[in-house]
């Protein structure tokens, strides 16, 4: 059980029985009546956001969720293929589990998963990649004065908007968060 005081973005707790992780929170004091803690929680499992409001100084569970770095080796179907870096056993994630990430991943690539009760329910990225341009229409001399972009697609098949100049072949940095484009590598 931890308090609502003390509540930080990125914990996960276990509410109703569903895991929901804590994407923002803010303390609030009225006026009038007891100290309020506004929650904003997104569902592990679906991916919804609520906002809930606790009373200051409520117990809550947590759950406890274990990190674990992994190196993805290849896709199987649908699924992942992770290894642990530390024992060298091989685990499959389901493609629900890795979400996201997945247009991010090339093999060899390392990472940190979350784990509760055995299955995983998130995965961490840094903040931004390098990854490599396949495909996108040829570059034009002289348009870098201007905010103009094209569509191009990644090595990991996500496609991406990018400055006129970029060509195919090009690596580029990636913001994992948003899916954009930061600069040349």
């Amino acid at each position: 059980m931890v308090s609502t005081n003390n509540l930080k973005n990125g914990m996960t707790l276990l509410i109703e029985g569903k895991l929901q992780q804590i994407v923002d929170w803010n303390h609030h004091k009225p006026g009038k009546g007891g100290a309020v803690v506004r929650t904003k929680l997104k569902n592990v499992d679906s991916g919804k956001v609520v906002e809930r409001t606790f009373r200051a100084g409520e117990d809550v569970e947590q759950a406890i969720v274990e990190r674990t770095t992994v190196q993805y080796l290849y896709r199987d179907g649908d699924d992942f293929v992770l290894m642990d870096q530390d024992s060298f056993e091989q685990r499959m994630a389901p493609a629900e589990a890795i979400g996201e990430a997945a247009d991010y991943l090339i093999e060899g690539d390392q990472l940190q998963i979350q784990v509760y009760d055995g299955r995983i329910v998130g995965v961490e990225l840094p903040a931004s990649k390098d990854l490599e341009i396949t495909d996108t229409d040829p570059g034009h001399a002289g348009n870098t004065a201007t905010s103009a972009t094209k569509p191009a697609t990644l090595e990991t098949g996500k496609e991406i908007q990018v400055p006129l100049f970029i060509e195919r072949g090009e690596k580029v940095k990636v913001d994992t968060r948003s899916g954009t484009y930061i600069s040349r590598a």
